[in-house]
């Protein structure tokens, strides 16, 4: 006997809502070499990470993980919510699978979107083509929204500010949906309009600092800084300033954002922000316009008053009584200069550290073993990524 209609209605459905959420499946996107600090950092945040990949580490969270990610991770450079995986071989999959995305509860009616698709031994290999038909089908369920021309690989091509990025990588015939969560590129931190010469991202600064194992009881000292980032990053570190304090992100603008949620959040990381560094924060350079730079960047970011900044060449350094690191990023040659003349630059570098610096730590970029050789001192490899286009590896040492 068939059940009476109405005994269905008369579930309690307002009892879901009180049931737990299935983690929700993100990555977070990396700098290829900066992995390991990154998966370091979920686990800091208290967050479960699966094995890493090149390029990135996937994890699972809640909104509140998701957010914090976004507004904690210093090494990062988007954080992706996976929204669907399937097997395309054909566009009617394609087609068929995309269509049974819930796209109404993840982008507003009048969004803007772009796509950024890969396509990696896949039988789907035209990436325009796979863009074209997601982008028709966000264009049927909803009516409103505007669609831009898909944009490159390159992070750099897409600021993702006023769009959502919408990320679908074929790989070996799977299509793994994304959502950019984060909008702009997570190493700007909105602190850092003007630059010097040969500009280090936010993320690798910090990349140096955390891989340097810099302890911020201790001084630091960055004797060619340029436009400030290392300096102004080690400060934020000294304070607990969260990385993305002063930025907004993508997911404000999803449906289901939780504003209570991200104020709490944003609450609760405020309570951890110390009144000053606990110790000596120096960055020095000889060009005089480098240092303005650094002191505009500095005052925006808010520790203006927790660094020294100095104009003098690698034979002033200013050095604290107290043992500490040195982390610098020196010019390489093939952006600002010839190699054989900064040969006699890391050189001198290397004859400070050892007269002025016993028993510091020591981390630089360095592009050549040949310049990191003129420095005498005995330098290990921790690090390595590309920068500016230029593969590059942090060396690391004490000195004798």
């Amino acid at each position: 006997m068939d059940e009476p209609p109405f005994l269905f209605s008369l579930f309690p459905f307002h009892l879901l809502r009180r049931l737990p959420m299935p983690p929700l499946s993100a990555y977070a996107v990396t700098a290829p070499g900066l992995e390991a600090l990154t998966a370091a950092e979920l686990t800091r945040l208290g967050v479960g990470t699966g094995d890493i990949e090149p390029g990135g580490v996937p994890f699972s969270t809640d909104p509140s993980g998701l957010y914090r990610a976004n507004l904690e991770l210093r090494t990062a450079s988007r954080v992706l919510l996976r929204i669907g995986t399937f097997r395309a071989i054909a566009f009617n999959e394609l087609e068929k699978q995309g269509r049974r995305l819930p796209w109404p509860s993840l982008l507003a009616p009048d969004a803007a979107v772009e796509f950024r698709v890969t396509c990696r031994k896949s039988r789907l290999y035209h990436d325009g083509a796979v863009a074209e038909r997601l982008g028709r089908i966000l264009a049927e369920q909803l009516p409103g929204i505007r669609i831009g021309k898909p944009a490159g690989e390159s992070d750099d091509e897409s600021s993702g500010a006023g769009s959502q990025l919408i990320v679908v990588r074929l790989f070996r015939d799977r299509c793994t949906v994304s959502l950019d969560s984060s909008g702009a590129l997570l190493h700007r931190r909105g602190y850092r309009l003007a630059t010097g010469k040969a500009p280090l991202r936010e993320s690798l600064a910090a990349a140096m600092l955390l891989a340097a194992e810099w302890d911020p009881g201790r001084p630091l000292i960055d004797p060619m800084c340029g436009s400030g980032t290392i300096p102004i990053e080690a400060a934020l570190i000294a304070r607990r300033i969260p990385p993305g304090w002063r930025r907004g992100f993508a997911f404000e603008r999803w449906p289901d954002f939780d504003p209570g949620l991200w104020a709490r959040i944003r609450a609760e990381a405020d309570g951890r922000i110390a009144p000053a560094a606990p110790s000596s924060v120096i960055g020095s350079d000889r060009d005089e316009g480098a240092i303005e730079s650094a002191m505009a960047n500095a005052e925006r970011a808010g520790v203006a008053s927790d660094i020294n900044f100095r104009r003098a060449a690698i034979s002033g350094l200013e050095v604290p009584p107290a043992p500490g690191w040195l982390v610098t990023n020196p010019p390489y040659g093939a952006r600002v200069g010839e190699r054989n003349r900064l040969r006699d630059l890391y050189a001198q570098l290397g004859n400070v550290a050892r007269r002025r610096l016993p028993g510091w730590r020591v981390a630089l970029l360095s592009p050549h073993p040949l310049l990191e050789g003129q420095t005498g001192l005995e330098l290990a490899e921790r690090l390595a990524f590309s920068n500016g286009g230029i593969r590059v590896r942090m060396m690391a040492g004490v000195v004798g």
